[in-house]
C-alpha cells in the first residue's frame, strides 16, 4: 500500500487511540509517548506487511503494550528506591478482560483539543502538541514544518504534557462554563496551524502544504462534532476558500503570484463551492463572528470571474464590521487595501498613516508591502520602491523577500523591458 494513505489512516486514528488510553489507564503523558510509538510501528509494518483487518485494534494493542510495560518498569524502579520495610505493594496497572469495552462518553478527538488547548500551555505548546497529539505528527515532522532542531520541539512537548499534568487537566470534557473559551482556543489553534502552512513565516518554501491539510482535517473532524457551530462552519469554510487558491499562488520557479494576478483556473472549485455553501449557510442559521466574516470576505473573492470583477464595496463592508467585533492590526491593515480599493489609494495612504501615528499596527513586514502598493497605485514610484525594499529587509519568508525585491527592481529607474506592441 502506498506510503500516503498509510499515514493519513494513522492520522485519523490516533486520538482515538490516545482517547482509549487515557480512559483506561489514565497518565496523559505516558498514554501518549506510547501511542506515538505504536504509530511508528504501523508505520514500518503496514507498509510492507499490509493494513489489518482492525488497524485500531492493532494500534490499541500495542500501545497498551508499551503503556503498560513503561508503568511496570516505572514502579519497579519505585520500589527499588523505597525502604522494602516501609514497602506497601502497589497494584500493577492491568489492561480490562479481552471481551470488556467502555464506550465513550464524548468523541476523543475534541476532548483531546480541550486538553491539548489548555489555558495553562503557550500558544506554541498548545500547537506542538494538538499535532502530535491529536494530529499524530512525529516530533520530527513537527520540528520539520516549524523549522526547528528535533531536540527543541522534543522539548517544548515534554514541557507542554508536564504543564498539563501539573494544572491538574483530566481527560474529559470541560464545564460547561468553561466550553466556549476552550473551544475558541482550539480554533485559534487550528487556525494558526492553517495559516503557518498556507504561508510560512519563514524558510525557503512559501507553503507547507501538509500543515494546512492538517488543519482542515482536524476542523473537518471538529465540525463533525460540532455542526451547528457557527464559527467552527465559518473557519472550515475560510480554510476551503484559501487553500482553494493554493495551485495558483506560485509560479513555475515557486515563485510568489499576488491574488490579482493568479489564473483563477487553476483554482480549486470544488472546494470554493464546499467553501461557500457552509459559509452561506452558517451566516444564515447562526450567530455572527469574526471566522465567518472572514470567510465571507474570502468568497467574495474566490466567486469573482476576475480580479477587476472584484466586488471591493461588498468586501470593505463586512471588514467594517469584522473590525466592530474583533478589531486588531491584522484587521485594520486589510481594511487600508479594501479601502484604497474602493476610494483610491490616497484614502488607502491616509488611513494607513493615522494608524500607524497612534501605534494600531503591529511592525511587520506587511505594512511596508502594503504602502509599497498604494505608493505604486499612486504613481509615486521612488517612495513606493523604497517600501517594498524596507519591507523585503523585514520579512523571513525567501519567496516573499524574492517577491518584494522584484516589485522594487521593477520601479528602478532607467530603461526597462518594452512594451510587447
Amino acid at each position: 500500500m502506498a506510503k500516503y494513505p498509510i499515514e493519513d489512516l494513522l492520522r485519523a486514528h490516533a486520538p482515538q487511540v490516545l482517547g482509549a488510553l487515557v480512559r483506561r489507564y489514565g497518565h496523559f503523558d505516558a498514554a501518549e509517548d506510547a501511542v506515538q510509538e505504536a504509530l511508528l510501528a504501523a508505520a514500518r509494518q503496514w507498509a510492507g506487511s499490509g493494513v489489518p483487518d482492525n488497524p485500531r485494534g492493532w494500534l490499541i494493542r500495542v500501545a497498551s503494550r508499551r503503556l503498560t510495560d513503561q508503568l511496570r518498569s516505572e514502579e519497579a524502579r519505585r520500589r527499588r528506591e523505597e525502604a522494602a520495610a516501609a514497602l506497601t505493594p502497589r497494584e500493577e496497572y492491568q489492561a480490562p478482560p479481552p471481551g470488556e469495552s467502555r464506550s465513550p462518553s464524548e468523541d476523543d478527538t475534541l476532548t483531546l483539543l480541550f486538553l491539548c488547548c489548555h489555558p495553562a500551555l503557550s500558544r506554541p505548546s498548545r500547537i506542538a502538541l494538538t499535532l502530535r497529539a491529536v494530529g499524530g505528527l512525529t516530533t520530527a515532522e513537527i520540528a520539520r514544518a516549524f523549522l526547528v532542531p528535533e531536540s527543541t520541539m522534543g522539548r517544548r512537548i515534554s514541557r507542554a504534557k508536564k504543564t498539563v499534568k501539573e494544572a491538574g487537566a483530566r481527560f474529559g470534557p470541560p464545564d460547561p462554563a468553561d466550553v466556549p473559551a476552550r473551544l475558541s482556543a482550539v480554533l485559534q489553534v487550528l487556525y494558526l496551524i492553517f495559516n503557518e502552512g498556507y504561508t510560512a513565516t519563514s524558510g525557503p518554501a512559501l507553503r507547507r502544504a501538509d500543515l494546512s491539510a492538517e488543519a482542515i482535517r482536524l476542523t473537518r473532524a471538529v465540525h463533525r462534532l460540532l455542526p451547528e457551530d457557527g464559527e467552527v462552519a465559518g473557519l472550515l469554510a475560510l480554510m476551503l476558500l484559501t487553500d482553494a487558491r493554493r495551485a495558483a499562488r506560485t509560479g513555475p520557479g515557486g515563485e510568489l503570484v499576488p491574488l490579482t494576478e493568479q489564473d483563477r483556473g487553476r483554482w480549486d472549485r470544488e472546494a470554493v463551492a464546499e467553501g461557500v455553501a457552509l459559509i452561506s449557510r452558517s451566516l444564515t442559521t447562526t450567530a455572527l463572528g469574526p471566522y465567518q466574516l472572514q470567510a465571507a470576505i474570502a468568497a467574495v473573492h474566490d466567486e469573482a470571474p476576475t480580479a477587476d470583477a472584484t466586488d471591493w464595496p461588498e468586501i470593505l463592508g463586512l471588514y467594517d464590521l469584522l473590525a466592530r467585533i474583533t478589531p486588531g492590526p491584522v484587521v485594520e491593515l486589510n481594511r487600508v487595501v479594501a479601502l484604497a480599493m474602493v476610494h483610491g489609494p490616497g484614502a488607502g495612504l491616509d488611513r494607513l498613516a493615522a494608524l500607524e501615528a497612534v501605534g494600531s499596527l503591529a511592525e511587520t513586514h506587511r505594512v511596508a508591502a502594503v504602502r509599497g502598493h498604494l505608493l505604486e497605485r499612486a504613481g509615486d514610484l521612488p517612495a513606493a520602491r523604497a517600501a517594498y525594499q524596507e519591507a523585503a529587509s523585514a520579512t523571513l519568508s525567501i519567496p516573499e523577500r524574492r517577491y518584494l525585491l522584484l516589485r522594487a527592481a521593477a520601479l528602478a529607474p532607467g530603461p526597462g523591458p518594452q512594451p510587447e506592441r
